[in-house]
């Protein structure tokens, strides 16, 4: 330690030899950099500690005026203050405190001061205040008593009666205005105190004021509340013052002159005066006549909603339904009859409406001749299945679609459009000849201008060209004969034109109005001719329609595709369709997402008589529905759930499945033999083939049981159901994903597949022939003759037998004749020739026969023994 202070001495000895010396001649100040303090540090059980603190603060130079260094102000003046607070003496009180607690109280006696200045000079404003209002006062006292005073002269000089005095009125009001000033005194002497008092009484004065101050400010408030009745009640605010005041009433409030303003009307007071003004209407609609109204009545409508509707109680209409005979509830529905003499029971007006309502100007009004233009034909190509319609098609677009048909036959309606060397446009419907495509023949007939009815001149007129010909009739339009394969051997078009005769179809040549054109789809020989014809037909006709409005049109098929959804092939026949349109398709509504023409093309729009690919279909339309567009979403919405309602209101009509009795009985009678099928196909019209053939095949013992038909492929929800009921899955041109084929691989599900209908439609049929009980035929075996009856013991009696004619079997069946009347039917249970079994005995050798459960045999008895055989039945 000696050591340590030696070399500490010489090391000052050292520094203070060195001079201090600057660069430029300044003054050298040095300051404390390092300042000391004690805190007290309390403890848990009253422990404490005081701990010496040192606090080092930092010095902030920069470069002032003439390159000199000054120190920054602001520290500076905050140092300053901190010393000059330290530097102050602490009181007696808070000596013993911590420092925050002792910077806490000092702020806390800061503010009270800062509180009683702002009091005390509140206070003295408000003496001025009431100083100027007692000389205000003063001065009109005066000012009235000297107009009092003239006019007493100006009566005295007249000759008039005084008039009495107003100071006397006016005297009782002194006092009680002069009243507020009275405390003063008492209110003036908080203010006088010393302000130099001990800390401690400052505190006590801050945190509680005096007695003094407390009456003062009461007495004042109560010569506020005196003045302020004894004021006029302020009239209801009127548009555009100001509000009324919120909060509670301070003395500065009461005193201000802007604070006295009008009260306006409570909410109270508003909400009395809004129900006696129902109440006076109430009585003037009693007192008047009653108010007769116009009632809507739907085909159903609950008691309430009625009542709601006529402005009536619903009790009373629920006493006049009683009256009627009628006991319904409130929520009850009652028809549009009962709703009806209730309406005029209460003497309003009815107006009936159904649901039927919604479709009421769908179609729009017809169009004006001015606007009409000329439209291209919609031409139907029917007849007998391999007649050759669509190639006759395909020569005229110079395409091959029926290379690409399953089986060679069309199995859906196409629709194109082909233009002619001169530039005229035609529109083709090709139609499926097949017999099971008749509800398709039907819709291509409807929506078309001219049939051209194709008849092969080496096979004539077949089943559906006759179907074909009465669909023409029906929708009564011109036919065209077109007899294809005039090329091939064999080919007779006279033969074909006499058999037209039996249908009353008269060709030109034999002095008709039936035009005949012989062609050949294969040579094109004779398509130019037809070609011609059909022009020239169109424009006899004068086939016109309007581009410029909503488009209207007719599905001609639907399908589901993976990837664009339902699809469906349109024909517009009205207006002009469009991207974006919202439209309405049977029970399905949707927007037009895209248009695509009988090319695949992408179209904007499509005019009249052109067909299209409509894609944006909510679902699967069925092929025949009307396709009109509408206004907006909502009205589609509306229209096709409504469509939706009755057609599953229709199905659940024809599919009922009748009580349960009659259910129990045909199942008892053996009658209650089902198939259940589900059916998918890719297109709606091929579905609806499908379901009409099966529906043919139906008879009085066997019958297919649709669960379930759609447009698209199987999927899983269609093996689910499957499995469930045990159906077969039938598959027309469709396929099931890989799901589905997993499912149905495990659970055993039958999935058939198609693609030509007729095929199909035989193996249904087979199918449902295969429930069929079959039918039981007898063969004829032999007779026997008996000879000759023993009896023996332990197996009964055993007739002696010659065999006349045929066969005996063992087993076999046998009748007992006994004069040419069968007296038994039975089993033959012993075969025996000599004593040996044997199967059978041929016709003039003898046996021995016994029956079972049958003895009553005697000689001379016949026996005629045969065999059933069982024989698959067909429908």
């Amino acid at each position: 330690m000696r050591v340590l202070e030696d070399m500490s001495t010489n090391n000052e000895s050292q520094e203070a030899k060195k001079p201090l010396t600057l660069n430029r001649p300044k003054k050298l100040e040095l300051k404390k950099t390092v300042e000391t303090g004690q805190v007290r540090q309390s403890f848990s059980h009253g422990r404490t500690k005081t701990v010496q603190v040192e606090v080092k603060r930092k010095r902030t130079y920069r470069p002032g005026d003439g390159g000199k260094m000054t120190a920054v102000a602001e520290e500076a003046q905050a140092e300053e203050a901190e010393a000059e607070a330290r530097q102050r003496p602490i009181p007696e009180a808070l000596r013993n405190l911590r420092p925050e607690e002792r910077e806490a109280r000092m702020r806390a006696l800061e503010q009270a001061k800062e509180d009683t200045a702002r009091r005390e000079a509140e206070e003295a404003e408000r003496r001025q205040r009431e100083a100027e209002e007692a000389e205000r006062r003063r001065l009109e006292a005066e000012e009235r008593a000297r107009r009092e005073a003239d006019e007493a002269a100006r009566r005295a000089a007249a000759g008039l009666p005084e008039a009495p005095a107003a100071a006397e009125v006016a005297e009782p009001e002194a006092p009680a205005e002069a009243g507020p000033a009275e405390p003063e005194p008492e209110a003036a002497e908080p203010a006088g105190e010393p302000a130099a008092a001990p800390v401690a009484r400052e505190v006590e004065r801050v945190a509680r004021p005096t007695p003094k101050t407390r009456e003062a400010e009461q007495e004042e408030a109560r010569l506020v509340k005196k003045k302020v009745a004894a004021k006029a009640p302020a009239p209801s605010r009127a548009k555009g013052e100001p509000k009324r005041r919120q909060g509670k009433l301070t003395i500065s409030q009461a005193l201000d002159d802007e604070g006295n303003e009008d009260r306006i009307r409570s909410l109270a007071a508003v909400r009395r005066q809004r129900e006696r003004e129902k109440q006076r209407a109430r009585e003037q609609l009693q007192s008047g006549q009653k108010i007769v109204r116009e009632v809507t009545i739907p085909e159903a409508i609950t008691v309430q909603e009625l009542a709601n509707r006529m402005a009536e109680r619903g009790g009373e209409v629920v006493k006049t339904l009683m009256k009627m005979g009628v006991m319904a509830t409130i929520t009850q529905s009652i028809d549009a009859d009962t709703a009806e003499l209730v309406v005029e029971e209460f003497g309003h007006r009815s107006k009936r409406v159904s649901a039927q309502d919604v479709e009421i100007g769908l179609r729009g009004s017809a169009d004006d001749d001015a606007l009409l233009r000329p439209r291209a034909p919609v031409v139907t190509v029917m007849g007998h299945v391999d007649h050759g319609k669509t190639s006759l098609l395909d020569a005229l677009r110079k395409t091959d679609v029926a290379a690409h048909e399953a089986g060679g036959i069309t199995q859906h309606i196409g629709a194109y459009q082909i233009e002619v060397p001169s530039g005229d446009k035609i529109t083709f419907l090709d139609t499926p000849g097949h017999a099971a495509f008749s509800e398709m023949r039907s819709r291509g007939a409807n929506v078309t201008d001219i049939v051209i009815l194709v008849v092969a001149a080496d096979d004539g007129i077949m089943a559906q060209t006759i179907e074909a010909i009465n669909h023409a009739k029906a929708a009564g339009v011109p036919i065209i004969v077109a007899i294809n394969k005039i090329d091939v051997p064999g080919a007779n078009p006279n033969k074909v034109k006499q058999a037209l005769l039996q249908h009353e179809l008269v060709p030109e040549d034999m002095g008709g109005d039936v035009i005949c054109v012989e062609v050949s789809a294969k040579t094109r020989q004779g398509l130019d001719n037809l070609l011609d014809i059909l022009l020239l037909q169109a424009e006899l006709l004068e086939l016109k329609a309007n581009p410029e409005r909503n488009a209207e049109g007719t599905v001609v098929e639907s399908k589901l595709e993976q990837g664009r959804g339902a699809v469906a092939t349109v024909l517009v026949q009205r207006g002009t369709l469009k991207v974006g349109d919202i439209f309405v398709a049977g029970a399905e509504s949707g927007r037009v997402r895209a248009l695509l023409n009988d090319r695949g093309e992408r179209v904007e729009s499509a005019g009249p008589s052109v067909p299209v690919e409509v894609l944006g279909l909510s679902g699967t339309p069925e092929a025949g529905d009307d396709l009109v567009v509408v206004e907006d979403e909502a009205r589609a919405r509306e229209i096709a759930s409504f469509r939706a309602d009755k057609k599953k209101t229709a199905t659940m009509a024809t599919q009922g499945r009748g009580t349960l009795e009659q259910m129990l009985s045909a199942i008892r009678e053996g009658e209650a033999k089902t198939m259940p099928l589900i059916v998918k196909a890719d297109v709606h019209g091929s579905l609806e083939a499908i379901l009409g053939a099966l529906e043919k095949m139906a008879t009085e013992e066997v019958r297919p049981e649709i669960l379930h038909s759609a447009v698209g492929g199987i999927n899983e929800s269609d093996v689910t159901l499957a499995r469930a009921s045990g159906a077969m899955i039938l598959a027309f041109n469709v396929r099931a994903n890989a799901q589905a084929r997993d499912l149905a691989k495990r659970d055993g599900v039958d999935i058939r597949y198609y693609s030509i209908i007729y095929e199909l439609i035989d193996e249904m049929r087979k199918a449902l022939g295969g429930l069929l009980a079959p039918e039981q035929r007898e063969v004829f075996l032999g007779y026997a003759e008996i000879r000759e009856v023993f009896n023996i013991t332990k197996v009964g009696k055993v007739a002696g037998c010659m065999v006349t004619e045929g066969t005996v079997k063992r087993g076999a069946k046998v009748r007992l004749l006994r004069d040419d009347v069968v007296v038994h039917a039975g089993t033959l249970k012993t075969l025996k020739r000599f004593k040996d079994e044997v199967r059978e005995v041929q016709q003039g050798y003898e046996c021995g026969m016994a029956f079972e459960h049958y003895e009553d045999i005697a000689v001379g008895d016949r026996i005629e023994c045969y065999e059933v055989e069982e024989v698959a039945r067909t429908l």
